[in-house]
């Protein structure tokens, strides 16, 4: 028992002296995170061992904020997104916009406000009762059909007393103790541990065998009911029938009157982010009134009736270890941190960036010290800052290597430039991050080459550039480790069917300084082949449209390179025509015909993607009529020409047929 009041005894010391430097000083000492690590420590030793408790304890008083794997289901209303807000003000000023909408005051608006919980959405359908569908949300639009897999998870009903067609939205979770018993298994079976609970969840789910999903501790959230509303009046109603139908709600939601009120039930979300059982990146607030809800409407993208308030970026302290640096495929070389593992904003962490040179010399981060680490969402993590230590020895300042780590080559930073580069174009790291690019979905799209599978064939020696993709041979490819003749040839046709890809999907691919995919096609109808593009001048690059000084001038040092010359020919060579379709060859394929455009196409700005359509003959008009020869789906379409769209049936064709359909004046696929 000496322990236990020794260990309680040591946090109270610990938590007054950073309340000290926090509230008085205003220096705090540890992140948020860390010192809420502390006081909830000191509050679960006193529940256990109420001997220990002192009378004004700190415990009481302090606190801080913390595939295609799956048939396609198109949702009957599209699932929406929602828009954020990060701070106080923004979300006042939401609850503002949302009054002048209704013309009342804002005092007298019933919110009702919930977490917003870290998993994967779903919708559940049910026919007269019985459970017939669930879909994930995909884009939105058309999610994958995970039914089997969904109906082996035990908080979701198989049957509700329901008549007629419902659907029922919300979030599959994996709760914090069910994720850490997961990892566990994981460990003890030999297996990778996940990374984090949203992860496990999704990868969970997303099963081919449902035994396996059946075997995850999963866990669904309901929290929208999608049907005939006319029986409910609010918000709350819905979620106190889906409750009796035997879904799990939120346990925390409230419903409040008023911003004030509103305000502080979204800031008690982030205060208590990590006490919930669950994993939360923020907090949701919606309207409770139904009827105000319809007069808000939404967005083509999200409800105007709701919003999502995201905490800030979670941060945590923890040992630097050691500090390397990695080369990219431009040869630039980045300082990293080696950490010792900690949990950041739900997963863990060994590694962060140092961005440069002058970054670790700004920072003053040495090996050995304890830092600060910060991660914000998808965000790579960063190290922020170094905790100071009374009386720590600290080693000597970090020097950045003159030599690169992966080849030996020197290692140059550029006159005016803050980043430091390997020179040598046979560095192997280059080499595997520039053939990683090559393939990307937004360059050559050549599938089954990751990572992994690129540094097997590095290692092989079967690939020493680019070009050198394209020789190679079932024969040699099937003996490889996690291959065999199948994976071996529709890698090989995968590579092939890259040779036809146009000029400005080629020009991404090369990884070219400043161009991008946008900069890319301009470039490429402008100039149509790559020999035209090769030989003109500065100033010819800079005309054109979207291209600038910085971009033209590093696509006019890039083509002059031997390198670069060494790698056009290889391509050619293996049977690239490196031209872009000329748009006088297409130009009839969309004569007279009005092709709608919704939501956001890879490479194409809105201007571009109606440009394109009237290259060829057609127009781009913006409403849905019957008229309209079809509408293209990108990112996040507008809910009423989808709508205007089915009710005069017209075809839906997905955004990857985009070009196909600018080429030929058809469509490969459509959705229903």
């Amino acid at each position: 028992m000496s322990d236990v009041s020794a260990r309680a005894r040591a946090l109270r010391e610990q938590i007054e002296r950073h309340n000290r430097a926090y509230f008085v000083e205003d220096t705090p000492l540890i992140p948020d995170a860390d010192y809420d690590s502390l006081v909830r420590e000191l509050r679960e030793l006193e529940a256990e061992h109420p001997e220990v408790r002192v009378e004004g304890s700190v415990s009481t008083t302090v606190g801080a904020p913390a595939s295609t794997t799956f048939a396609p289901v198109v949702h009957a209303e599209r699932m929406l997104s929602l828009d954020n807000v990060f701070d106080v003000d923004e979300l006042r000023a939401w609850s503002e916009r949302v009054a002048r909408t209704l013309e009342i005051d804002a005092d007298v608006i019933s919110f009702a406000v919930e977490p917003k919980i870290d998993g994967l959405a779903l919708a559940i359908t049910y026919v007269d009762g019985e459970f017939v569908q669930a879909a994930t949300r995909g884009d939105g639009q058309v999610g994958e059909d995970v039914s089997l897999n969904v109906r082996t998870i035990r908080s979701v009903p198989t049957s509700i007393g329901a008549p007629g067609r419902v659907e029922v939205r919300g979030e599959v979770f994996l709760g914090n103790d069910d994720f850490l018993r997961l990892n566990e298994a994981q460990i003890a079976r030999g297996d990778k541990e996940f990374a984090n609970p949203r992860n496990a969840a999704a990868g969970s789910l997303r099963q081919k065998d449902p035994a396996v999903s059946a075997s995850r501790p999963l866990s669904f959230l309901a929290y929208q009911l999608v049907g005939d509303e006319s029986a409910f009046r609010t918000y709350d109603e819905t979620i106190e029938k889906l409750a009796a139908w035997g879904f799990l709600t939120a346990a925390h939601r409230v419903v409040v009157t008023g911003i004030q009120e509103m305000v502080a039930r979204s800031s008690w979300f982030e205060a208590h982010r990590h006490d919930l059982g669950y994993q939360i990146d923020g907090a949701v607030v919606k309207v409770n009134d139904l009827a105000q809800r319809r007069l808000l409407g939404s967005t083509s993208r999200a409800p105007r009736w709701a919003i999502a308030r995201k905490f800030p970026p979670e941060e945590r302290s923890t040992r630097l270890l050691g500090i390397e640096v990695s080369i990219g495929r431009t040869g630039r070389a980045t300082p990293y941190a080696v950490l010792s593992p900690v949990l950041v904003a739900g997963s863990t962490v060994s590694m962060a960036t140092l961005h440069n040179e002058d970054q670790v010399a700004l920072k003053d981060v040495r090996p050995g010290d304890l830092v600060v680490v910060r991660k914000a969402g998808d965000v790579i993590p960063e190290v922020v800052s170094r905790v100071p230590e009374e009386g720590a020895r600290r080693s000597r300042p970090w020097r950045f290597p003159e030599v690169c780590p992966e080849c030996d080559g020197p290692l140059v930073r550029r006159e005016g430039e803050s980043d430091t580069y390997c020179v040598n174009p046979a560095c192997p790291a280059q080499l595997m991050q520039q053939v990683l690019h090559f393939a990307s979905r937004g360059a050559l799209d050549i599938e089954g080459l990751g990572e992994q599978r690129v540094g097997q064939l590095l290692r092989e020696g079967l690939v020493s550039d680019v070009a050198d993709l394209f020789a190679l041979r079932v024969e040699e490819l099937a003996p490889l480790e996690g291959l065999g003749e199948v994976s071996a040839k529709a890698l090989v046709s995968g590579i092939d069917a890259a040779r036809s890809q146009p000029l400005s999907r080629v020009l991404v691919g090369l990884g070219i300084r400043h161009v991008g995919p946008v900069a890319a096609r301009s470039l490429a109808l402008a100039f149509e082949d790559y020999d035209q593009l090769a030989d003109a001048d500065l100033e010819a690059l800079e005309a054109v449209e979207g291209v600038g000084p910085v971009i033209a001038a590093s696509l006019f040092r890039y083509v002059r390179e031997p390198d670069t010359i060494e790698r056009i020919a290889r391509l050619r060579a293996v049977g690239f025509a490196l031209r872009e379709p000329r748009v006088e060859r297409a130009a009839a394929s969309l004569a007279g015909r009005a092709v709608v455009v919704t939501g956001a196409l890879e490479g194409y700005s809105r201007d571009e993607a109606e440009a394109a359509v009237v290259e060829r003959g057609g127009t781009s008009p913006g409403s849905v009529s019957k008229k309209t020869y079809c509408v293209v789906i990108g990112d996040a379409p507008g809910a009423s020409k989808l709508s205007r769209a089915r009710e005069l049936a017209v075809p839906l064709v997905p955004a990857e047929d985009f070009e196909f359909l600018l080429e030929t004046g058809t469509w490969r696929n459509t959705l229903a």
